[in-house]
């Protein structure tokens, strides 16, 4: 692994308090041990995962872009002028683009972090703490490693092996940059086992609700998310619906009560914070125009957006304005540049729920039919029937625009216009700085570098 990519923590280290300065060591000869024998370093380094993994790197928006762009074909188009988002949507993705390397270094710099704070957790006396502690580092390592395996590896075949390159995985934290740091790609299968181990571990450790921070419905949510993933339908049904049944959390009354929240909203199960102080939401940096706060609206509503509403008078078809930058059809879902940016909305769990239960022929919780028109209540229409097209298009409608996309496009084998799903170009590639800094690396297929 690439040294430089985990030079962020170092920064994080420097959170000791005045107290500790005095009792251990001068600050500015302070050594990575003591630093990290600290109960409030190892909570500080925490609070640095979080902001890390939200930054526009990754969570902050542009991930969320990339997913988008790199599925869409007629739901949205690419207006913007920069060239690295250009290639995404056109799937012609460059081993030199610098949003791809930005979310694999981004995403690394977080799990350095949070296995620094799982390797000292002993540092933190009282065992409650300890453990919620413990919890929110194994949700964000989960986190950032499901969403590099999904973009950096083939998507996981139910069944099979799954035995094909996926990332690099370590759960060790490196304070040490005097010797190698390279490290080969672990197998698909490997990754996803630590995400679902990390996700049943901050499970028992977190309790039922956190504040702003991940509690173990966050866990759940995001295990539910990670089961649908696979194909493990039963399993992800059973998480959703423990979701939905018990974390407390509702659909907001309103489809737009759901977006631009300045706190979380009784439908986010999990989000990353954002102020006009801190945080990052390059969401709306892409999808809106100067007025709202954005660019010039670089990424627009396309026609065949529309096409998608069975009922013309779905509220979500018409949850639209119009840019004074270029006129074309913007989303409002982005209309508030100090919102947080919800990573789990309960209203995925629904879809989750119902899809699951229709391909598994259960009822848990309730039926697919049910869970579907609940989530479209808010909208003012309701389906008489349903089958697995309207449930997939369900999730077209609801979740679009919040970085599902290609990844659904992928686990249902469906193409991307001409484009297979299971076709090289839709794997983003392994940055080139990481090619050359890491000899064990492997590219993936379809590029050079």
């Amino acid at each position: 692994m690439k040294k430089n990519i985990y030079i962020l923590f170092a920064a994080v280290l420097v959170l000791w308090s005045c107290e500790d300065r005095l009792e251990i060591e001068p600050a500015q000869s302070i050594s990575v041990e003591a630093a990290l024998s600290s109960e409030a370093n190892i909570k500080g380094i925490l609070i640095g995962a979080y902001d890390e993994l939200g930054q526009d790197d990754n969570w902050g928006g542009q991930m969320q872009v990339i997913s988008d762009l790199m599925g869409a074909t007629n739901q949205l188009t690419w207006q913007g002028t920069f060239i690295q988002p250009r290639e995404y949507f056109q799937k012609s993705v460059l081993v030199s683009n610098t949003w791809t390397e930005q979310m694999w270094r981004n995403a690394y710099e977080t799990i350095n972090q949070v296995n620094l704070v799982v390797d000292n957790i002993s540092a933190i006396e009282d065992p409650a703490e300890a453990n919620r502690v413990e919890g929110e580092a194994r949700f964000l390592r989960a986190l950032a490693y499901f969403d590099l395996v999904r973009h950096f590896g083939a998507q996981w075949q139910a069944g099979g092996g799954n035995t094909g390159p996926g990332v690099p995985l370590f759960t060790n934290g490196i304070t040490d940059y005097s010797g190698d740091l390279s490290i080969a790609r672990s197998t698909i299968a490997e990754v996803y086992a630590q995400v679902i181990a990390d996700l049943t571990a901050a499970m028992g450790l977190l309790s039922a609700t956190n504040g702003e921070f991940a509690d173990q419905y966050s866990a759940e949510a995001l295990l539910a998310r990670v089961y649908l993933q696979q194909g493990n339908y039963a399993g992800a049904r059973d998480a959703a619906n423990n979701v939905i049944a018990n974390s407390g959390h509702a659909l907001a009354g309103t489809f737009a009560g759901a977006f631009n929240n300045d706190s979380d909203g009784i439908e986010d199960v999990f989000a990353f914070q954002v102020t006009n102080q801190t945080g990052e939401n390059d969401l709306v940096n892409y999808y809106a125009d100067q007025p709202t706060g954005g660019r010039q609206g670089d990424i627009a509503v396309a026609a065949g957006y529309a096409t998608l509403f069975d009922d013309p008078a779905d509220v979500r078809a018409s949850y639209t304005y119009v840019s004074v930058d270029n006129g074309l059809n913007l989303t409002l879902k982005y209309s508030n540049q100090f919102a947080n940016i919800s990573v789990i909305r309960l209203a995925e769990m629904y879809l989750i729920r119902a899809e699951s239960n229709f391909r598994e022929g259960s009822t848990t919780g309730d039926t697919p039919l049910n869970d579907i028109n609940a989530v479209r209540a808010r909208s003012a229409v309701a389906l008489g029937t349903v089958d697995l097209a309207a449930i997939l298009n369900e999730r077209q409608l609801e979740l679009a625009f919040e970085g599902f996309l290609i990844h659904d496009l992928k686990r249902t084998g469906t193409a991307v216009g001409t484009i297979a799903a299971d076709d090289p170009s839709l794997i983003s590639p392994i940055p080139q700085d990481e090619m050359d800094t890491n000899p064990l690396m492997v590219q993936n297929t379809g590029y050079t570098n």
